[in-house]
């Protein structure tokens, strides 16, 4: 009796436990339902914010600043920011989290760095462990040391090292380290930026763990006011994959980067032209904190980089509402041959082309005054533009383009064909108030063979200039309101030949 009871009063609960169960489910799908219509527009709504790129790379809602740990494996390329991103072209991404180092420390902040995977077990990870080597920021005392932490599930989330930090020289001012594999020395060697002392300092490791100071490098080229995030990286010159030099790029004063070509011999790294004047990577306004993503599959020789397209004078005021960030094109690296030496080429990567809607092109003589480029702001500030200016032979002229125009707002790119200065002014292209925004860029560009070549993508925000097959380049924000579409081609004299090929892009994120 007791157990039939018992038997009852189970089936009686398990009956009512299901009927509430049901009643739940049905209540959840019901509510879930009437909701559809809200996260349709959430859903509609990402991605398609006011002042989003849509063919650059931004986080879904949060802060992105420099790249960090840059590299391909596995047929995937990695990126962070200390949240994890993977991409299988360079364009289209995907984000895997917003903090891949799981278990930091609650007075510890993780600053700019690099990853690389452990193929021999020298951390005692195991094979192809994927270490992150960064700056732990202590925010008590304010400290810049270097730390790692470890994944074994392919760099998706990794886990702090407990004996951290592993390199500490008790400064505030140290950081933004870059870890590559020495393969004549059979160690790792790591670059640390002595930010204020104007200085990468070189170490190496046998683990990982334990680090030994090779050298200092520095002060040398632009040394006015701070280094940040040095990379150091091998590039094929003029194309030959038996030919490489090395490169070592410094981010600088906040604002820009600048190279040296050259060789490492394990210890120390040698410039090709130590008294040069300095070689800048990027002669806009918003380019900076690059890295170049590290192959570990080792399937090319091909270098393919990422920079932070912002400066530190508005980052933190920028009007973008989803978050904070902006990631460039994804670029290729070349070194070339030139009367100056060798010089480091940018281009667009080729995977970028598979965004392309109907090609629209026109060859004219530009008139005097300003002309529409209606197919062109028919685009709506996403599209791809190519280029070539012919100025006449016999005559001087100032030629160039307003893009994101309308209200009175514009971006200015001119080119003075008198004295071979591009100009780009964008002192009038936001709705936005931001404080020190204003500005102006401007650098000599050549013509070659009296063409000059002009390679742009305008991205909502963003616009980015490669000069004559990136022999120089400028990036800039632009922050135009959703109305400035337009853009128009003018001319001083009307003697100038231009060719135009445009494209319109799609978004990555449809």
């Amino acid at each position: 009796m007791l157990y039939w009871y018992s038997q009852r009063l189970q089936s009686n609960l398990f009956y009512t436990f299901y009927q509430n169960c049901y009643l739940m489910k049905r209540y959840f799908i019901i509510s879930l339902l009437s909701l559809l219509p809200a996260l349709q527009v959430l859903s509609q709504e990402l991605y398609t914010e006011k002042y989003r790129p849509q063919y650059h790379y931004t986080p879904a809602s949060r802060w992105i600043g420099d790249p960090c740990g840059l590299m391909k494996h596995n047929g995937k390329y990695l990126a962070y920011c200390w949240g994890a991103a993977e991409s299988t072209d360079l364009v289209h991404w995907t984000e895997l989290n917003d903090n891949a180092i799981t278990n930091l420390p609650k007075d510890i902040a993780p600053f700019t760095g690099s990853v690389v995977i452990d193929r021999n077990n020298t951390a005692g990870y195991g094979k192809n462990a994927a270490i992150a080597a960064f700056t732990s920021f202590d925010k008590e005392s304010k400290k810049q040391s270097q730390s790692i932490a470890f994944s074994l599930n392919g760099g998706t989330t990794f886990c702090y090292y407990d004996l951290n930090p592993v390199l500490d020289i008790w400064s505030t001012e140290f950081r933004d380290p870059t870890v590559i594999w020495d393969d004549k020395n059979n160690r790792w060697v790591m670059l640390v930026a002595k930010a204020l002392e104007k200085k990468v300092a070189f170490y190496q490791s046998p683990d990982l763990k334990h680090w030994t100071w090779l050298s200092d490098f520095g002060p040398m080229g632009d040394s006015e006011r701070s280094w940040e995030c040095p990379d150091m990286f091998q590039v094929c010159v003029d194309g030959n994959p038996n030919v490489k030099k090395w490169v070592l790029l410094i981010s600088i004063n906040w604002a820009r980067e600048q190279y040296f070509v050259g060789d490492f011999n394990g210890i120390t790294f040698v410039p090709d032209q130590p008294n040069a004047e300095p070689l800048y990577v990027d002669h806009g306004l918003d380019y900076y904190a690059s890295r170049v993503f590290q192959n570990f599959d080792a399937d090319t020789h091909r270098v393919f980089t990422l920079g932070w397209v912002n400066t530190w004078d508005y980052a933190n005021t920028a009007p973008s509402t989803w978050g904070k960030g902006i990631w460039s094109l994804p670029r290729e690296y070349t070194l070339r041959t030139t009367s100056q030496g060798l010089r480091l080429y940018q281009s667009p990567c080729e995977a970028l082309q598979s965004l392309r809607g109907t090609k629209s092109s026109a060859t004219l003589r530009v008139k005097p005054g300003k002309s529409p480029l209606r197919e062109i702001s028919k685009m709506t500030n996403t599209y791809e533009l190519l280029a070539e200016i012919t100025p006449a032979a016999d005559n001087d002229d100032v030629v160039g383009f307003h893009f994101c125009e309308a209200a009175g707002r514009k971006v200015v790119v001119s080119y003075d064909t008198a004295s071979g200065t591009l100009l780009i002014d964008r002192t009038n292209s936001t709705d936005a108030q931001i404080s020190k925004f204003s500005r102006i860029a401007q650098h000599k560009v050549r013509t070659i063979d009296g063409t000059l070549k002009l390679h742009i993508f305008v991205d909502k925000s963003t616009i980015e200039i490669f000069a004559n097959d990136g022999e120089d380049v400028f990036t800039l924000l632009t922050f135009a309101d959703t109305e400035q579409n337009a853009a128009s081609i003018f001319s001083l004299t009307g003697k100038t030949k231009v060719k135009l090929t445009a494209w319109p892009l799609k978004s990555i994120w449809q």
